[in-house]
């Protein structure tokens, strides 16, 4: 099957250049140049990843990420960022807002292709492994049972507390603001405060941690929210 990969670039000739290096390996690409027409293309085409440049005339792309990613209709579409900085701050924050990958211009033409396949083989290799027993450290999360093992010990979960739980181990060192998380693990539910996440974070802490007052594995991000570090 084609993939289908937005490219969001104000300079229309980066644009046509990454069109011919994907539409050579098998890649259909849907193009927008700001990034109100990047949201409008989401919202209308069918969309498998995006590359997304760091400077756009109406946004930069570190927040067009962000709200690509606390979005739930495409909060899990695979994200390249592309700059022509080479700042390290940049790819930090990039990948610590959900990028899954970064490239620098001038980028090489097989680089960029590489990297765009690894990132869907991924994917593939994630989609394989869904239902497979997730373990850290002497933790064991059976998604299929939905049993948490500690050692030999089974702990019980309530249903957030699970869905939190697996949600943060399925996606290793990504980064979830907390309205991210009210959204994903919430649902169209009753409005819930952010404090709703802190407090269930807390008593996952309890559960998975060694010392729930100085977590390894659940991370406190400051000033953004909370990841799972594996």
């Amino acid at each position: 099957m084609i993939k289908r990969v937005l490219v969001v670039d104000d300079d229309p000739s980066i644009v046509s250049l990454i069109e011919v290096i994907l539409k050579k390996n098998s890649y259909e690409i849907i193009a927008a140049y700001t990034g109100a027409q990047a949201l409008e293309k989401l919202e209308v085409e069918q969309i498998d990843a995006a590359i997304l440049d760091m400077m756009l005339p109406d946004i930069n792309g570190l927040s067009l990420l962000k709200e690509i990613r606390s979005h739930p209709q495409f909060s899990q579409i695979p994200i390249m960022m592309v700059t022509g900085r080479d700042e390290e701050i940049d790819t930090v924050l990039g990948l610590e807002m959900g990028a899954d990958d970064y490239i620098h211009k001038p980028f090489k033409k097989r680089e960029l292709v590489a990297r765009l396949n690894v990132i869907f083989r991924r994917i593939e290799q994630d989609r394989s492994n869904i239902g497979q027993p997730i373990s850290f450290g002497d933790v064991t999360l059976n998604p299929l049972t939905h049993q948490l093992l500690k050692g030999e010990q089974e702990l019980t979960l309530s249903p957030k507390e699970y869905k939190l739980l697996l949600l943060l181990v399925s996606n290793p060192n990504r980064v979830y603001t907390r309205d991210e998380l009210l959204n994903k693990v919430w649902d169209d539910e009753v409005a819930f405060e952010t404090r709703t996440v802190d407090v269930h974070i807390r008593r996952l802490r309890t559960k998975v941690e060694t010392d729930p007052q100085n977590p390894v594995w659940i991370e406190t991000v400051r000033g953004y929210g909370y990841r799972f570090s594996k």
